[in-house]
């Protein structure tokens, strides 16, 4: 089976200079004339119907287009700077490009991020946005750092988009309660750790953007470090409404497989 890694590994991956890191971590590390620094750039795109559904707020979809490209950065150790997007929408609905902008914005201008270009189409609705930041040389994080005798850190809780999408997709049945409904924002409004990445540059020996999923992304560490690892899966942090159904087969699942 052709999944998205394994496509980008047999028709796109090839050879770079010795200089940059290209395909295979959260993002690609260039020089830059200085040499004290590193640029940072990454990419990512949500199609609708595949990463959000038509019913999603424009205002939290802005918001997560930026977000899901600053936490790629952030699990670089980098500072962001600048960023690209590029829109291709079914109409010019001046309604919902306000909220999208608005949440956009929120986020860009919380994290002192500059747009600098990028273009806009007419087509099924798509967004892709190209986040650039700087890192000190020798102070970045990869995939392939971790050592034998490491421990594994995750910076917030684990789970909990999975659980947002669930509830969304089965909102009338889902545990029969409506306190499940705050899920949704880990789903729609992510949170970059945009101010922890740098701060665990140089310290941490390995970081990944957690969004398929822990034991996917913690498995790309693994093999490209060549380690391996213990999880304790009662010590993996979660919401506390999760906590009393860890036994249970599904969200034992969502924990460890679900992405977000």
């Amino acid at each position: 089976m052709l999944t998205e890694f394994r496509i980008i590994e047999k028709y796109f991956k090839r050879p770079v200079p010795n200089d940059v890191v290209g395909i295979g971590d959260d993002g690609a590390i260039l020089p830059i004339a200085n040499g004290e620094e590193r640029l940072v750039i990454t990419t990512d795109t949500l199609v609708e119907d595949v990463h959000f559904s038509k019913k999603t707020s424009p205002t939290n979809l802005g918001h997560k287009a930026l977000a899901v490209n600053l936490s790629d950065l952030a699990a670089m150790g980098a500072r962001p700077q600048y960023t690209l997007l590029s829109i291709t929408i079914p109409t010019a609905n001046q309604n919902w490009l306000k909220q999208f902008a608005d949440g956009f914005w929120n986020l860009a201008d919380k994290h002192s991020v500059c747009l600098i270009g990028g273009d806009t189409t007419r087509g099924p609705l798509s967004i892709t946005v190209t986040a650039i930041g700087q890192v000190t040389n020798g102070l970045f994080l990869k995939r392939n750092g971790a050592k034998a005798g490491d421990d594994v850190w995750v910076s917030g809780t684990v789970g909990g988009a999975a659980v947002g999408l669930l509830y969304k997709e089965h909102r009338d049945t889902f545990f029969c309660s409506n306190t499940w409904s705050r899920f949704e924002q880990f789903l729609d409004t992510p949170t970059p750790r945009v101010d922890l990445g740098q701060a665990i540059s140089g310290i941490a020996t390995s970081a990944i953007d957690v969004s398929d999923g822990l034991s996917q992304d913690i498995d790309h560490v693994l093999r490209l470090s060549d380690v391996g690892a213990d999880i304790e899966y009662f010590q993996i942090p979660c919401e506390t409404e999760l906590k009393r159904f860890r036994n249970e087969t599904k969200i034992r699942n969502l924990m460890l497989s679900g992405g977000g």
